[in-house]
């Protein structure tokens, strides 16, 4: 009996290391670990270090369309969404002819298609009194692109919600906007934030589209200094690793965002 006692907490010892190292994220561990190499690698090779100060300045380019793009996105797919959930014909049909045109297009024609073709039209109709300069026109086209896919988000979270909440809302006296504002919307974010944060992400790799216009966004930076230097290889690595680092940061972030506002 004293040695069946005895043994009990070295096995309830033994258990609690198994559960522990399970419960460890090797995955970062890893990622970590290959960081600090990668570092040290960079940080002792000149070439490297080159490659860096030139192509950093692209960075800020690439976070700033990157944020404005995914915040008209976010208002242009609300607004198509609440149309695609409406019970008006007229634009519930408008809608859905944005989204499927739209979610029928790559992403590149759709910024060249708004560099080319909308943009010199505008300035055209009104004799150069609406231009946009080609940052502005990679931002609305990706918004427009992206507007699509959320507009299709937001009306997957507006149905997820029971009919009933609505009904009783309009019961209260609530109007259709006042319902969907305070009692729809503010739960079908909290079920809708994962896709909204992959969408992000998503985005953050789409913008090293907008090269293609021109704009001296990071992966443009960095094809600027291997044509310069002919240094593909130093060059295109430190494109990729500060993409990795951005999308690995933005994905540590949407999780933890996700983990406070899980709906139970």
């Amino acid at each position: 009996m004293t040695e069946l006692t005895s043994a009990t907490p070295e096995l309830g010892k033994a258990k609690k290391e198994r559960i522990s190292l399970a419960d460890v994220p090797w995955w970062v561990v890893i990622i970590i670990l290959i960081g600090i190499y990668v570092t040290f690698a960079v940080l002792s090779n000149e070439r490297y270090i080159e490659a860096f100060r030139f192509i950093l300045p692209g960075v800020k380019i690439t976070m700033q369309v990157t944020v404005l793009a995914y915040a008209l996105a976010l208002v242009i797919g609300l607004i198509a969404g609440l149309m695609r959930v409406s019970k008006n014909p007229v634009l519930y049909a408008l809608s859905t002819l944005y989204v499927e045109i739209i979610r029928g297009l790559p992403m590149l024609v759709i910024l060249l298609y708004a560099g080319y073709v909308i943009s010199p039209a505008i300035r055209d109709a009104t004799h150069r009194a609406i231009t946009f300069s080609d940052l502005q026109e990679g931002i609305i086209g990706l918004a427009i692109g992206y507007g699509a896919y959320l507009a299709e988000v937001y009306r997957a979270g507006i149905e997820s919600i029971h009919r009933g909440q609505m009904e009783a809302a309009r019961s209260l006296g609530m109007t259709y906007m006042q319902a969907m504002r305070y009692v729809i919307l503010p739960q079908a974010i909290r079920r809708i934030l994962p896709p909204l944060g992959n969408d992000f992400i998503a985005m953050l790799k789409d913008s090293s589209l907008i090269a293609l216009l021109a704009i001296p966004d990071l992966l443009q930076m960095g094809r600027l200094f291997v044509s310069r230097t002919f240094r593909a290889f130093e060059g295109y690595n430190s494109v990729a690793l500060l993409y990795l680092v951005m999308t690995l940061f933005l994905s540590l972030l949407v999780r933890t965002i996700e983990r406070r506002w899980s709906v139970g």
